[in-house]
């Protein structure tokens, strides 16, 4: 029998196992002190700063602005952690298929029929993307007017806690060899950096397969300064108007049992920044009557003040791929390698996401379901997907286009007044030529690719490019009809294989609805700071940035406001 000493040893030791576990974890379990439902919120409060949606740009923002002053950063979503399908790697694809509305990702189809997703959720984008991370270029900086120095400072500050070095394995290498061989040179290794060539980038998921979003960089905040509230879905900004001067000085916001709170601003210094994404952010001014001054009469609201910029200039970059049925399977892989072409193409490439039980294609069933209840034509092209995708046993890989910019730019209009709803939107995909002709050389540079020994082991020899090309067609994952009998014209495949990789932008723009600064034009203590406020997508891939941005505005609002005081 065990004696007390021994006894205690075993509690003692089982605590310290526990312990250990947890601190590996760190905030893993999401239990920093300072979140909580916004149903356990009082029903006012008072802060110095209000930051609207806690995703890719809102918890960098939040976490720096806490270090001096009480910050309430208010997401409509819930906690990333504990959700395996949003840490794990091998699930990454079964969030963008939830089509419930407690779903981390909430879908959306654009007017030309790109089916696409949203963030819902603490951490945004970063929570529900393929987790690909590379920095912008120099030349994105100087466009966007940013202090080098401090996005050189901010960077790191961010890849301290999210960023990793991703295992190249045998499709990976293939792909880097494969774009080195077709002239996308030179080789520049692992790097965060944008440099034309062909590099391997970094990744928010570590080596043992974890996320690491945005959520994670709330571990910088201060926690008695910072509060997070999840479910908080934030109605509209309230405003005082008088001697011709629009003041913002609050927000309405509803919790998940729809219970109405209001926060308020402290004083006259304090601030209310919106980073409710490229879609939240417009629809969130507009709803608050700030927009073209007609529609919102035609929806019913009060018009704050006119701004016809707010919702233009809506772009995303068109992704199109080539889909390669393999000869076995290939490890499962997201984006990793990256070729950064001089002709305004990126190409990168995704494996081992076939149409078993728990494929992206089966999970995107639920989605097309959802879909063809209300649209007929979605109906006809649920139908023709069935017959190409679902009913073969595909295993594979992809490779991936993406075109730089783009130069193709729609808008976004309220369908409701609803903030829980979709806005419509358009991002008229290749109506600019030059956006057309990129996506042409990036689909034949890969089918080079496709043509070099590196793949030999992995492809089919019977499968010739324009078999290939048609597959690819009608796996694409839209609801614009399929050319099934015109296999040789590249333009006429990026048309009808058009998708998305989550990368929309625009809608509160630079120069337009904000200044160099954020703030937003003819309105007092309000910024916005978040993709909305981009004319182009930085980089590759723009999450690294977004992150970054948060920061590199937190540090510029504190030091503004504080001087050498601010000790950052």
């Amino acid at each position: 029998m065990a004696s007390k000493k021994q006894v205690s040893m075993l509690v003692a030791l089982f605590y310290l196992v526990i312990w250990f576990c947890n601190s590996l974890q760190g905030d893993a379990a999401g239990k920093y002190e300072f979140m909580k439902e916004a149903t356990d919120a009082a029903p006012t409060g008072f802060y110095d700063y209000i930051v609207v949606g806690g995703g890719t740009a809102g918890c960098p923002l939040a976490a720096t602005l806490s270090q001096n002053f009480s910050v309430l950063l208010l997401e409509r979503g819930g906690s990333p952690y504990g959700n395996i399908n949003i840490t794990r790697v091998e699930n990454f694809h079964i969030n963008l298929a939830d089509v419930s509305p407690t779903s981390p990702s909430q879908f959306f189809v654009s007017e030309e029929g790109v089916v696409n997703s949203r963030g819902r959720v603490l951490g945004g984008g970063s929570a529900i993307n393929a987790g690909f991370y590379s920095r912008a270029s120099p030349h994105d900086v100087s466009k966007n007017g940013w202090d080098g120095e401090l996005v050189n400072r901010s960077f790191p500050w961010v890849e301290r806690v999210v960023a990793h070095r991703p295992e190249i394995k045998p499709w990976q290498r293939a792909v880097k060899n494969a774009l080195l061989e077709v002239g996308v040179s030179p080789y520049n290794g692992f790097t965060y950096d944008h440099i034309y060539g062909t590099k391997e980038g970094g990744t928010i998921f570590d080596q043992h397969g974890d996320r690491h979003t945005a959520a994670d960089l709330l571990a910088y905040a201060h926690p008695r300064n910072l509060t997070v509230l999840l479910h908080a879905s934030v109605e509209r900004l309230l405003f005082l108007k008088g001697n011709e001067k629009i003041l913002t000085h609050g927000v309405v916001y509803k919790d998940a049992k729809g219970h109405k709170h209001e926060a308020y601003l402290k004083n006259g210094k304090s601030e209310i920044i919106v980073s409710a994404g490229a879609l939240g952010s417009p629809q969130l001014l507009m709803l608050s009557g700030i927009g073209p001054r007609e529609h919102l009469k035609t929806m019913g609201i009060p018009v704050v003040l006119d701004q016809p910029n707010v919702g233009q200039g809506m772009a995303d970059n068109p992704m199109n791929a080539i889909c390669i049925p393999t000869t076995h399977p290939v490890e499962k892989s997201l984006l990793q390698v990256v070729g950064i072409t001089k002709f305004g193409s990126y190409i990168e490439a995704s494996s081992g996401f076939g149409t078993n039980s728990q494929s992206i294609h089966k999970h995107l069933e639920t989605i097309w379901h959802k879909i063809s209840k209300a649209n007929s034509k979605a109906k006809t092209m649920h139908n023709q997907y069935k017959k190409v995708v679902i009913s073969e046993k595909f295993q594979g890989a992809f490779i991936m286009e993406k075109i730089m910019g783009p130069l193709s730019k729609g808008r976004l209009a309220l369908m409701t007044t609803n903030i829980e709803d979709n806005p419509t939107v358009s991002f008229n995909y290749f109506k600019n030529p030059r956006d057309l002709k990129r996506c042409v050389m990036g689909i034949k540079t890969i089918e080079k690719m496709i043509k070099t020994r590196h793949f030999r082991k992995f492809i089919n020899p019977s499968l010739s490019v324009p078999e290939l090309r048609n597959i690819s067609a009608h796996m694409a994952f839209n609801l614009i009809p399929k050319q099934s009998n015109d296999t040789t014209r590249v333009d006429q495949f990026c048309k009808d294989s058009v998708t998305t990789i989550w990368h929309y932008h625009g809608g509160c723009q630079v120069g337009k609805v904000v200044d160099k600064d954020h703030h937003v034009y003819g309105v007092q203590a309000l910024r916005i700071v978040d993709g909305s406020t981009f004319t182009f997508s930085p980089g590759t891939n723009p999450q690294a940035t977004v992150m970054m941005m948060g920061r590199y505005m937190g540090v510029k609002i504190l030091r503004k406001r504080l001087g050498e005081a601010a000790g950052v």
